[in-house]
């Protein structure tokens, strides 16, 4: 009798261990699901169809990129959404060339280059992906308006107008203008002029490459495509026949122009409007309307360290006088005797955002569109002029000025990287 009630206490207190070890476990299995659901605090409400995006903070963790902010996060997660307007054009043409307009803050510029755009010939087969250098309000809205073909909006993530108190925008410790960061007590370095960084000036260059990085090497659109992709910018009107002449110009390119690195729809010559000849033309790559491939973006891509630390703050005069020329030959680009695109714009990059200071006379521009412009002018029987040593910036120009801060120059540096392998620095800095 003693021993079957001392087995009965011993099969209860089994049972109560049993018990306590099961809610024990099920109580750990809840902790780490809750864990696993809210280590990003305020973003659950992710969209689903983000879930596959690239890590952003994992590398910018591991090349010392600036902390993201909660803006840059949101922006970020922007990018990774897919193109709007896919109910309206739910194909693309099978060789269509994606354009790519990148903008800063002059809302009125981009009013008249979607307009124009919304005129284009073909527009509508094609996808459109515009580049934001940073957020703003204004902008945005302008572009979610766009009806005429699918669109996807991108954001610099790390522009200078995202980050109000530290860098790339302004510190509070930062040299300004000539300061002598010995006596100043300040951080930074000055330019071969001995000027100090204006976040708002190296934007443009900062946002140009790496919207060429983002483009070429990470947008799910884009990233797997080895044809050309056109770029333009906010102050540039683009005709009505710009599409279909640059077509003809990418086909005819490899036959015509076998050495030519690009195409563009626009006279290197910003003032210009072209020779009006019955023939093609080739000369240096100009800043207006320019195509390539993803063969030319490589061999721009290798020449990061160039890039990045030439002291200019303009992108375009960059490539002029140091990328361009590295690549041991004359980089010609092939183009029409008459221009497909204008540039309109009468002040500078971070001016005329509002309307008081407006840079476009009565809010509007006025640009001849003859009828010629309507429809594809290029012929392929034309036979090719070539323009040999044109003047304009070539190798041994000192540049401008403006990117001697060695922040600017190892974040440009970053952006080569962040898209690809931990051994890319390698590959970068050769």
């Amino acid at each position: 009798m003693a021993n079957s009630k001392k087995l009965r206490l011993k099969d209860a207190a089994l049972k109560r261990l049993l018990s306590v070890v099961l809610v024990t476990l099920l109580g750990v299995s809840l902790l780490v699901v809750s864990l696993r659901t809210n280590t990003t605090p305020g973003l659950s409400g992710l969209d689903e169809a983000l879930s596959e995006t690239i890590d952003v903070q994992s590398f910018s963790g591991r090349l010392n990129l600036p902390k993201l902010n909660k803006l840059s996060i949101r922006l970020e997660k922007q990018n990774q959404l897919p193109p709007r307007n896919r109910d309206l054009y739910p194909r693309l043409a099978k060789d269509h060339i994606t354009i790519v307009l990148y903008v800063h803050n002059r809302p009125q510029y981009l009013r008249v280059v979607v307009n124009s755009l919304s005129k284009v010939v073909g527009i509508s087969e094609t996808l459109l992906i515009v580049s934001h250098d940073g957020y703003f309000e204004e902008m945005n809205k302008i572009v979610e308006g766009i009806r005429f073909c699918q669109v996807k909006q991108i954001f610099a993530p790390y522009s200078p107008h995202v980050f109000t108190d530290s860098f790339p925008g302004v510190s509070s410790d930062d040299c300004k203008e000539k300061d002598d960061s010995g006596k100043k007590h300040c951080f930074g370095n000055p330019d071969q002029y001995g000027n100090h960084r204006s976040p708002k000036i190296v934007s443009l260059k900062h946002h140009w490459w790496w919207m060429m990085n983002t483009v070429w090497d990470s947008l799910k659109e884009t990233r797997g495509h080895d044809g050309h992709i056109l770029f333009i910018e906010e102050d540039h009107f683009i005709y009505p026949n710009a599409y279909r002449n640059l077509q003809l110009l990418v086909s005819l390119k490899p036959i015509k122009c076998p050495h030519c690195y690009a195409s563009n729809l626009a006279p290197c010559d910003v003032n210009a409007r072209g020779e009006g000849w019955d023939s093609l033309v080739a000369e240096r790559m100009g800043n207006i309307g320019y195509a390539f491939n993803r063969t030319v973006w490589r061999k721009i891509h290798r020449k990061a360290k160039e890039f990045c630390f030439f002291d200019d703050y303009n992108w375009d005069i960059t490539m002029w006088a140091t990328v361009y020329p590295s690549f041991g030959g004359p980089v010609y680009t092939l183009r029409g005797s008459r221009t497909s695109a204008v540039h309109f714009g009468k002040c500078g990059l971070h001016q005329g955002q509002g309307q008081s200071n407006a840079c476009i006379d009565n809010g509007s521009v006025n640009i001849q569109v003859d009828d010629i412009d309507k429809v594809a002018n290029i012929r392929s029987e034309w036979d090719v002029h070539v323009y040999h040593d044109q003047s304009g910036y070539k190798a041994g120009f000192k540049g401008w000025g403006g990117w001697g801060d060695h922040r600017d120059r190892q974040l440009c540096l970053n952006f080569a990287e962040m898209y690809h392998s931990y051994n890319t620095s390698s590959a970068v800095m050769s």
